[in-house]
């Protein structure tokens, strides 16, 4: 959450020539329901049985693709062993206050209403262990901020030639971004 996903991902896609899905978006899309609708209906353990089942349909599509997904589909283990199994990962990685000053204006997020920067610093901790055992490659994002007039496109600079120098690595290129 806030680390970038979505704005990086796009550009990725498009250097990479692929096509691009916010897995949040692609709910709405699917559903009808925006994230907050899920939570308030269905709770966080629905919202995760969609973002599950989404998560799925994704990977099981043809060809190669940029996936952003929500920031808790780690939560789930059926969920990281999809995804190490199908995918390359990328774990755009940045610490809780770099995040919480990225998301906490927000409104479209009900993980976060209460009190963002603790809710950011508890989910940093405890996710961080889950990001780190299905990520292939680990990117700090801070970094890029603080540096590049354009931090999001170097980003996607990097991004791109550290995927394809995984994929000629690894032959993942068939399983795609994720």
């Amino acid at each position: 959450m806030g680390s970038g996903k979505s704005t990086v991902g796009r550009r990725l896609a498009k250097r990479l020539g692929r096509p691009f899905v916010d897995a949040d978006d692609e709910l709405v899309r699917r559903s009808g329901l925006t994230v907050r609708d899920w939570f308030e209906r269905e709770g966080e353990d629905g919202f995760r049985r969609a973002e599950a089942d989404l998560l799925a349909d994704l990977l099981a599509a043809p060809g190669p693709s940029v996936v952003a997904t929500g920031g808790g589909v780690v939560t789930r283990p059926a969920n990281r062993a999809a995804l190490v199994e199908r995918a390359t990962v990328v774990w755009l990685r940045a610490g809780a206050p770099y995040l919480v000053s990225r998301v906490e204006q927000s409104t479209g997020r009900p993980l976060i209403d209460d009190d963002p920067a603790a809710v950011v610093g508890r989910l940093v901790e405890e996710r961080a262990p889950l990001y780190a055992e299905v990520a292939d490659l680990v990117v700090d994002v801070e970094p890029f901020h603080s540096a590049h007039e354009k931090p999001k496109r170097e980003l996607a600079v990097k991004l791109a030639e550290l995927v394809l120098d995984h994929e000629a690595r690894t032959g993942a290129a068939t399983g795609g971004v994720r």
